[in-house]
């Protein structure tokens, strides 16, 4: 009898076991996709250049490309959909600026091929731009289950008590740099963090959409920085000239800047018409 107790006892060890590996009772699930633009543009350790006595030459009106640096591939990773539709959402903030155009949204899979500056540059000219927009980021989704999670080794806990909770973390930041000095013109960041709790059921399904759900803010909070960050940029070239050097096409006009001008020496010439006219006798 008491071999008896033991093995079974035993077998409900192994069972338990067997079964808290199988649903993670208790536990911590932790996933994760990123990507790098330090890796990107400098693989396998490589230093960056010193560029500060490159100044960039911008002829505007600028051609602007706008692509994910590209990352983890695979269960997890963000979809091609999702990123173009949110790169669309970029676009929209360089669309109003006079000096910039035209906007390219650039599929992640011209990236993939090749590392460097070198390939940064090469898809560069073959969509013809001058400036690049690249978004790199970092998302982390950990579901922990609470106290209450005891509940779940019934079937009806499993379904109606929403003992996990799931937390997700992204930060997205773009870098928009010179393409033919490398050089960065300037950054804009974006955080967010989403938290909920859910079932064991449908952990899964909820932390998948807290993912969209998070990265989509987060983009929203790097769009906003990237607008401030566009007028501020604005402001250095105009007061220093190390930070660029900038130049109207032939042609262009000059946007808003060149309008004003013309209007200023229309006046002028006016002035100078009425002052030349004979009085009248």
């Amino acid at each position: 009898m008491h071999y008896v107790k033991l093995i079974s006892t035993t077998l409900v060890m192994l069972l338990i076991a067997g079964c808290s590996s199988l649903w993670n009772f208790g536990g911590e699930t932790r996933s994760g996709v990123s990507s790098s633009l330090v890796d990107y543009l400098y693989p396998a350790g490589e230093v960056p250049p010193d560029s500060q006595d490159k100044i960039p030459y911008l002829k505007l009106p600028l051609r602007v490309g706008i692509a994910f640096v590209p990352g983890q591939s695979g269960r997890g990773a963000i979809s091609e959909a999702t990123k173009m539709q949110l790169l669309e959402t970029v676009k929209a903030q360089f669309t109003d600026r006079d000096y910039i155009e035209h906007i390219e949204v650039i599929p992640d899979t011209y990236l993939r091929s090749s590392k460097g500056i070198n390939c940064m540059q090469q898809v560069a000219r073959l969509y013809g731009v001058d400036v690049m927009a690249l978004v790199s980021y970092d998302q982390v989704a950990v579901s922990e289950d609470n106290p209450s999670s005891f509940l779940y080794w019934t079937i009806v806990g499993s379904y109606a008590i929403k003992a996990t909770s799931n937390e997700v973390q992204t930060f997205v930041d773009t870098a928009v740099l010179d393409v033919s000095t490398a050089r960065l013109l300037f950054r804009a960041p974006g955080l967010n963090k989403t938290s909920d709790r859910s079932t064991l059921i449908e952990s899964g399904e909820v932390v998948r959409k807290a993912k969209d759900s998070s990265f989509s803010a987060a983009m929203d909070a790097m769009t906003q920085n990237l607008t401030i960050e566009l007028d501020q940029f604005q402001e250095r070239v105009q007061k220093d000239p190390q930070v660029a050097r900038t130049e109207w096409k032939s042609g262009s006009g000059g946007g808003a800047l060149g309008l004003w001008v013309l209007l200023v020496f229309t006046g002028l010439s006016a002035c100078k018409a009425r002052r030349a006219r004979p009085a009248a006798s």
